[in-house]
């Protein structure tokens, strides 16, 4: 099976995408790939291996010659077959969104499978536990949307004049954050020279971080006042709507 190793790695394909492709996991791939004869493999995998190589059989191994096309093709094939194998296991979960959304939704997943899967660094870790932050704050930041969009612009997905959001605001947005961009590839900002931006940048935020403190003990405050006027020890399901009320009455009398 050397003969096979040297082309899976000519073609670029990893072990985690090859496993998911034949639908086993990566140890009992590893096991496969250390049997000397495919035939001994089973046969609906062997035979989704030769398919992804466009091959009848293991003898055709040192006819295949890896080109620019050909690498193209057998990743198309293993995108599609990965594709296949992982909407299985999560379609069955997005039944309530319609196709396109399904569809979304089960690229981001298995993407982020993949990722998670074949890097375990901490800094892969924090990127994507970043990015669930990310995703949470979306809806209450609308920057952040123009930032995913000029990103997605910037390497070529999307179209330079296409503004999916609020026009004028998003081409602001990507005027503004590409002269920073251009400022920061061309080396003109340095670390010394930013050092009380940011120091000003960590102010705001814990500013922003004692206010809601802040907010908090007093909705707290406020909370614990309503309980005792109304004599409840806590707020449940049977209270709750009246404990608001008066939370929202208290309030009032501060105004």
């Amino acid at each position: 099976m050397k003969e096979l190793n040297v082309i899976l790695t000519e073609l670029g394909i990893s072990k985690v995408r090859l496993a998911k492709y034949l639908g086993v996991s990566r140890q009992m791939l590893y096991n496969y790939l250390g049997i000397e004869n495919i035939n001994d493999w089973p046969k609906e995998k062997a035979a989704k291996l030769l398919s992804l190589l466009n091959i009848e059989n293991i003898e055709e191994l040192s006819n295949i010659k890896v080109t620019g096309e050909y690498i193209i093709d057998v990743e198309n094939r293993l995108n599609e077959g990965v594709k296949d194998s992982s909407n299985k296991e999560v379609l069955a979960d997005l039944k309530g969104f319609n196709k396109k959304e399904q569809e979304l939704l089960s690229d981001i997943i298995n993407l982020l499978k993949e990722k998670l899967s074949s890097d375990k660094t901490k800094e892969t870790y924090n990127t994507y536990l970043y990015l669930f932050y990310f995703l949470q704050s979306m809806e209450t930041t609308d920057e952040l949307k123009y930032i995913l969009a000029y990103m997605s612009k910037s390497l070529g997905f999307v179209d330079p004049m296409e503004f999916a959001f609020n026009k004028d605001k998003q081409f602001i947005f990507e005027s503004i954050l590409f002269s920073a961009m251009t400022l920061y590839n061309n080396g003109g900002a340095s670390k010394s020279k930013l050092g009380d931006s940011h120091k000003r940048f960590v102010q705001n935020i814990e500013q922003k971080k004692e206010e809601k403190l802040s907010r908090t003990q007093e909705l707290n405050t406020v909370k614990i006042q309503a309980l005792k006027e109304l004599g409840f020890t806590e707020i449940n399901e049977d209270n709750a709507k009246e404990v608001f009320e008066k939370i929202a009455e208290i309030q009032s009398r501060k105004v």
